[in-house]
Parts: structure tokens; sequence; C-alpha cells
């Protein structure tokens, strides 16, 4: 038997149609497991006994260039019943302030912090930011807390934009470094000049590589220090009292770790950083030194390069290679981000051909994961059943397997309560076959993302046969008994 289903994905345009073999027979395949009417679906356990304790994924609760301008609030409130069933926590929304773009402004180009769509700047007619006005962000965080989610804004406190020009005398130039109300800063709060960027009065630069180096803000000037976090009325008070309640710091490379530390120190929350590296050393370092979770780029790296460069899963079987790997605690998995899908960005993307195979790896091992507001879109299905096993059978200990070139086999051994569960990965083109000693013993399982029809039992040693269809995945543990 073979089944064929397309995906679509549509930003105004088609991106791409996606076709997965579910089941196939071939010469790797025992065929009769899969005669006779389809029947693993009434075999599965009901997983909501299992949900976790600490059950959740963090929703990337918008694309780059979001569409329509003025209105995302809305479109996102919309969503936030369906996300909160399928076992979403967080959702992460762009920079609120108003960036100097206005209208246009994905938020990266930072402001007027405390303009989160009230003001009118530099004389344009325009209040709302892209995304909505203050009373529009103020109800989507409401509506988010209604159905027990946590709401995360993005904090880019590296480089500002839209400021007045004047004349920097430690570089001897005129700089667009005056932020005032009548320069790109119609609150009046946080106000800025050339002192406050770098070089200044006190370090020539900041700890990392620089964006914008000549509008950096200088997080060494106590000044800049007490707006962005330390004042009762600072950026970071303000926004936890519109209801955030937690924060990804964008582009952590251009400051030191330390700064990251002081804020969560002073205004408490989850936090993420953005430390754009693959190399997972070098993520460990920035969590440990900074105390927040980051950013798992190191995974990321192994999911594009197993599925898409090199077409080889050999890798994901290496020790030590991830940040999940290393500190599986403070480890933010993820297979698209605004970033990866830019128009602009073909190198660094997990292909649409592999986003469910990138996403059965991170949803079944350990690691917060985070699902891309676009690929939920595409694969809601698959999605929702995927995010209901990571939030349920995806616990104990892994121990992997296999890692070869097309396959890759991954055991968690559950609890005592919890059966586990064994991912299997094939990125060949035809259905693979393999005996696995599982922790089952003389038991019925069922593959629990319909991907496989067979119906394998194991034997008083726990040995069964598994399978994977074609270029997809299974996910396996017992049936219901």
């Amino acid at each position: 038997m073979k089944k064929n289903t397309k995906y679509y994905i549509k930003t105004g345009l088609l991106i791409g149609t996606l076709a997965f073999n579910f089941s196939s027979c071939s010469e790797d395949d025992d065929s009769t497991a899969n005669d006779g009417e389809v029947t693993s679906q009434f075999l599965k356990m009901d997983l909501s006994q299992f949900e976790k304790e600490d059950a959740g994924v963090l929703m990337q609760a918008f694309y780059w260039d979001v569409e329509p301008i003025g209105d995302w609030y809305n479109v996102i409130g919309e969503k936030i019943e369906d996300w909160s069933a399928s076992g979403v926590n967080r959702i992460w929304l762009p920079a609120p302030g108003k960036g100097a773009a206005g209208s246009f402004s994905m938020g990266y180009d930072p402001m007027d912090y405390f303009d989160v769509g009230e003001f009118s700047q530099r004389g344009s007619d325009s209040v709302e930011t892209r995304f909505g006005s203050r009373q529009e962000l103020e109800n989507l965080i409401q509506k988010s807390h209604d159905n027990d989610i946590e709401v995360i804004a993005d904090i880019v406190m590296g480089h500002n934009s839209g400021g007045g020009l004047q004349y920097n005398p430690y570089r001897d130039a005129e700089v667009f470094s005056l932020f005032n109300e009548e320069n790109g800063n119609a609150s009046g709060k946080f106000n800025r000049n050339f002192e406050h960027y770098h070089p200044n009065g006190i370090v020539d630069s900041d700890e990392g590589a620089l964006f914008f180096a000549e509008t950096d803000l200088s997080h060494a000037v106590p000044y800049v220090q007490e707006w962005l976090w330390g004042r009762d009325d600072s950026v970071g008070e303000f926004y936890k009292s519109l209801g955030f309640d937690g924060w990804r710091f964008d582009y952590v490379k251009s400051f030191a770790p330390k700064w990251v530390k002081a804020w969560n120190d002073k205004i408490g929350g989850f936090s993420v950083g953005e430390n754009f590296d693959g190399n997972e050393k070098v993520l460990k370092e920035w969590v440990d030194a900074s105390g927040s979770p980051a950013f798992d780029f190191a995974c990321f790296y192994r999911l594009d390069e197993t599925l898409d460069r090199a077409k080889d899963l050999t890798a994901l079987g290496e020790a030590d290679n991830m940040l999940r790997k290393l500190d599986p605690s403070n480890a933010v998995t993820f297979v698209a981000n605004h970033d990866t899908e830019k128009e602009t960005n073909q190198d660094n993307r997990i292909s649409y051909a592999n986003k469910l195979l990138a996403y059965s790896y991170m949803l079944t091992h350990d690691g917060y994961p985070t699902i891309f507001y676009l690929d939920y879109e595409a694969f809601k299905g698959q999605l929702k059943t995927l995010i209901q096993i990571y939030n349920t059978l995806a616990v104990g200990n892994i121990e992997i397997i296999e890692a070869s070139k097309d396959e890759y086999i991954m055991k968690r051994s559950g609890s005592e309560d919890n059966p586990g569960l064994i991912l299997y990965m094939n990125i060949s083109k035809q259905t693979k076959t393999k005996t696995v000693k599982t922790n089952w013993i003389n038991k019925t399982l069922v593959d629990y993302t319909d991907n496989s029809r067979a119906i394998p039992t194991t034997d008083s040693e726990g040995n069964a046969i598994l399978y994977a269809p074609a270029g997809g995945y299974a996910i396996w543990s017992v049936a219901k008994e």
C-alpha cells in the first residue's frame, strides 16, 4: 500500500509541495505486516495519561515581513486556543517597540522602546507598529494567559536605529545617535545621545561582534543599564507591566553575557539567547556565563548537514555535537526561524522536503522545542501529533541504537509509569526494517504517527522488527492493553 499526501504553504506564493510515502512494500519490507484492514489506529493508548509536568513547546508566532501590516496581533489572537490545545505553553513575539521603519519595521531596528503602538513618530500618521496597537498587544497577551500560554518579547538591546544626526567627538564624525521627542523617541523615555554608544567616556567598544557599530548601545554606561533594566520604569519593567512573561535576547554576540544575567536578575522570567553559532562549546560557555538558555544552533546545523547537505544521518549519533547533548535543560531547539526562512537565505535552512524529519528528531529528544509559525501552518496535523508525543512519551534516558547513512534509531527509556518510545528515521527511497531490542517484553507495538501500518510484536527478550517509511519516520511505543 502507498499513500501520498501533499502539503502546501502559502504566503502569497506557493513555496513547496511535499510527498511522503507513509508505508510501502520493498525488498527490505515484511509486506505481510501491511496485509488486511488498517487497525493500528485503534490500538493506540490514550497519551493524555502520560502528560509531563513540564509539558509544552515554544511557538515562534511570526515570520519575516508578516502580513497584514497593523493587524498581526489580531491574527495571532485567533490561533491561541488551537495552539494551547496542541500543547504550546509559550509564544515568542517580535520586538514590540517602534522601529525606524515605522509600520514596515519587524522590530529589529529599535528606535523607541516605549512606543508599542501608541505614538506618532517623525511626522508619520501611523501610530501602530507593523503588528498592531498597544491595546491589541495587551488583548493578545491577556488571551494567551487565559489559555495558559506565556508570552515572550524579543529584546534588541544592542543596536539602535532612526535617531537624529549629531556630531560625535569620539568618532570625529556625525552619527545618527540623537534620540529625543523630536528624533525618534516620542515617548520621551530613555532619550539617548552619542555618550550612550561606542566609543564613549567609559569604554571604547563592546565585548562582542558589533552590528551597526556607530549606534551600538554601551551597557557599561550606568544610564543605559538603568533605562534598560535597572529603574522601576525601565524597558524591562515596562514590558513586564504589559504582561510579558519572558525574553528572547537578539544577537547576543554583540554584548557580554553578564548583561543578560543582569537583566534576568532584575526583571525575572523565562529567557533564551540568540547566539548564532554552530559550535556547541561556544553555546555552552555562553549559557554558563549568562545563566540563560540558548537556541541550539549546533543542533540546527547538524540537522541541516545530515538531512540536506551530506544526506547521511551518521553525525546524529556523534557524542556532544549539540547543546542539547551537553546541557539539555538549557537547550532551546528549533528547525526554522524568521532568519533561516527569509527568501534571501538559501544556504542555512532545512528543506521543506525534510522539515518533518527534522521535527520528528527535535520532538522526540530532550531540549525545549520551538515550532515555527509557517511550519505549523503547513504541517498542522503532523506537528500536533509530534507535539503530543513530545509532551507525553518523550521521557527517560536516550539510547542511540543506530546512526548510519540512511537510518537513525533512538530509544527513550520512559519511566516506571511511562513506556517511552523509539524513533526510526529513514532517508532512503525504500521502506526499511530493523530488528531492535526494546524495553518492552511480549508487547504489541504501534506507530503513533500513523506513518507505518505495521503492527509488530516483541518477543520474550524485547526484540521486534520495526519499520520506517521511505523518506520518513515512525515513532513506536506499546499498544493499549
